[in-house]
């Protein structure tokens, strides 16, 4: 005996759970936003939705989507949404679910009642590969890199966050182009996204116009924690993290925080600075934290004939490769070497990285090649489950 047809309600609902939440990226249907759905005689669909917030941002987009699939079932001619606003019970029980699983360890599971805050990441059953973009001084592009990474990255269809750890010189989001600042859900931060679905957090997020921070240690190691641990940044494959330059607080609270993060040097070809930048990669060997490699950047300016011009240098990432290498017993490769182009620049403040904007270029290949090399994921067998068995005799 046949099911019975699904009525146009159940049609609609159904059609519904293709609409995914534009922040959280799960269908809306799940995430218990669906309120009613109703369609009468004259085929008109009457849809509630409820959001977590009354001033989402992205209501626009929700509208649009929820539009669009209403209207692919056969039957329904027009579509009448009523926005509504959750209440706070059901804001923590969207927050409990999304907290309880279906990430695969990656859910920010946050904290309540003084407990110790919980970083998804820090987890043994995560899977996300997580690099900290670090260099001995400013001045060396090191943001640049980071959001290029990170394009890259996204750009070959992985899921990649970036935390925007330099908390005195936030510059991320401009470059990413990222206008909008987070939602809360509860005590859970809804990170808003770039370009390929790129999740952004920073602290210039949270900070009025172009206001300096002026913290000590003890509140930088928090606003860190809050980043890693009460934002939702659902399953993601890469987290990069954008460092401040040097050794000092950040780079030890990340050390405690996720000592599995892999370290990824940038500098560039002038002695001087590759001597500074040896010293941040050396830090790992204190912390135990994997290098897994160096970028050497604004390597040199291709001139119109073709020639190229050593603008400051050359050879600095090869010796912190080399240094780090004996230093730690390892070999630690040096990754890339990035040209010198006006272009990245331009992009940078145009918020459309470089490898986005004109992916043809020297440096966006450059740097699309070492995105290459961090794409690759080297699992660890420590801690896992081989399922052998000794042969029976």
């Amino acid at each position: 005996m046949s099911a019975p047809a699904p009525t146009l309600d159940e049609a609609v609902t159904t059609a519904l759970a293709n609409v995914q939440d534009p922040e959280i990226r799960r269908p809306i249907t799940e995430l218990g936003m669906v309120k009613s759905v109703s369609v009468g005689p004259d085929g008109v669909a009457h849809i509630g939705i409820l959001l977590t917030v009354s001033g989402c941002p992205l209501k626009d987009k929700l509208r649009t989507d929820i539009t669009a699939a209403a209207t692919s079932v056969a039957g329904v001619t027009a579509v009448d949404i009523d926005f509504g606003a959750m209440t706070a019970e059901q804001r923590q029980e969207l927050q409990a679910r999304l907290r309880g699983g279906g990430g695969g360890g990656h859910e920010g599971h946050g904290h309540g009642g003084g407990a110790e805050p919980v970083i998804p990441f820090a987890q043994p059953e995560s899977r996300t590969r997580v690099y900290a973009v670090a260099s001995g001084k400013g001045g060396v592009g090191k943001s640049s890199v980071t959001v290029n990474l990170a394009a890259a990255l996204a750009k070959r269809g992985l899921s990649v966050g970036v935390v925007d750890a330099d908390i005195y010189g936030h510059s991320v989001p401009r470059m990413l182009g990222v206008d909008g600042g987070p939602t809360r859900v509860e005590d859970m931060i809804m990170p808003p996204q770039a370009a390929l679905g790129i999740k952004v957090i920073s602290i210039g997020m949270f900070t009025p116009g172009n206001a300096a921070v002026v913290w000590r240690g003890p509140m930088l190691h928090r606003a860190l924690q809050q980043f890693l641990a009460d934002v939702y940044w659902g399953d993601l494959d890469v987290l990069l993290l954008d460092l401040p330059p040097g050794t000092g607080d950040v780079a030890i609270s990340l050390a405690q925080l996720l000592p599995s993060a892999e370290i990824l040097v940038v500098t560039t070809p002038q002695q001087a600075a590759a001597e500074v930048a040896e010293r941040a990669g050396a830090i790992a060997l204190q912390t135990h934290q994997r290098i897994i490699g160096v970028v050497e950047n604004m390597s040199w300016l291709e001139l119109p004939d073709g020639t190229r011009m050593n603008v400051f240098g050359e050879g600095g990432g090869q010796s912190v490769a080399d240094s780090l290498t004996q230093g730690i017993g390892a070999k630690v490769p040096l990754l890339g070497q990035i040209p010198l182009e006006p272009k990245v620049r331009e992009t940078g403040d145009a918020g459309t990285p470089i490898v986005l904007a004109d992916p043809e270029s020297p440096a966006a290949k450059a740097l699309t090649a070492v995105a290459d090399t961090l794409a690759v994921r080297r699992d660890s067998l420590v801690g896992k489950r081989l399922g052998l068995r000794p042969a029976g005799r």
